[in-house]
């Protein structure tokens, strides 16, 4: 049986992923409420 090797993944890669996404997106709604760029009624 063969086994087939993934290739190694650089050490410095990362690799976005839908929650590292909408932490990121949370965060900067955050910032812009707190600076006032965007009213805070407008974000749930």
């Amino acid at each position: 049986m063969a086994q087939t090797e993934s290739e190694p993944r650089p050490g410095g890669a990362f690799r976005w992923n839908e929650d590292w996404l909408a932490t990121v997106v949370g965060l900067a709604l955050i910032g812009l409420v707190l600076v006032g760029a965007i009213p805070d009624w407008l974000v749930p």
